[in-house]
């Protein structure tokens, strides 16, 4: 195992370098959930060709990007926030990170612009992982697992993200961000 960090609620899983598969190349996610019937998160830095209203009546004029939360359900909505105090139901995940919330709050909240774009984040679908999935894929080596900031969930800058939750788990592993996508093409 590269690292011996256990997944749970609230880490970060970073794909190894090399990953091929479209849905987690070069991907991060934060798991929201993660116990003995499986895994959810959500990819941090796969934003969709959507806006919020491209895909909710009721949110005309709402430009927050929307992201590919991973390859299962798509035609389902989720959202990660830091406005806890304002935002009820929400289930935090990571100290000051919340997921999910009341819906018609969430619509009053973000009509009146009192959420900032970089307090919350949308996705369309999510990761899942059966029972022992998840960490059959870890020791194979697929998946670092990290502890996760505020600043990487709610970053917008989804190409480098990647890079920096590397670099942020120290020397031994910030090598890997010099690698290439495709080794064959080196």
């Amino acid at each position: 195992m590269l690292n011996s960090l256990a997944p749970s609620s609230g880490k970060l899983l970073i794909s190894e370098p090399f990953m091929l598969d479209p849905n987690f190349k070069r991907s991060v996610i934060l798991l929201t959930e993660h116990n003995e019937k499986g895994s959810v998160g959500f990819v941090l830095n796969q934003k969709s060709n959507f806006i919020l209203s491209d895909l909710v009546e009721g949110f005309e004029g709402l430009e927050y990007q929307v992201y590919t939360g991973g390859p299962v359900a798509h035609d389902t909505l989720h959202f990660l926030h830091a406005m806890g105090d304002y935002l009820s139901d929400g289930v935090e995940v990571a100290p000051g990170i919340f997921w999910g919330g009341n819906f018609e709050t969430l619509k009053i909240l973000l009509t009146k612009n009192l959420i900032p774009e970089d307090k919350i984040k949308f996705f369309m679908g999510y990761a899942g992982w059966g029972t022992g999935q998840l960490e059959n894929e870890i020791e194979h080596n697929s998946w670092l697992v990290s502890s996760t900031k505020a600043s990487f969930v709610f970053s917008d800058s989804e190409k480098e993200l990647w890079g920096k939750t590397v670099q942020d788990m120290g020397s031994k592993y910030s090598i890997m961000v010099n690698f290439p996508e495709n080794p064959n093409l080196n």
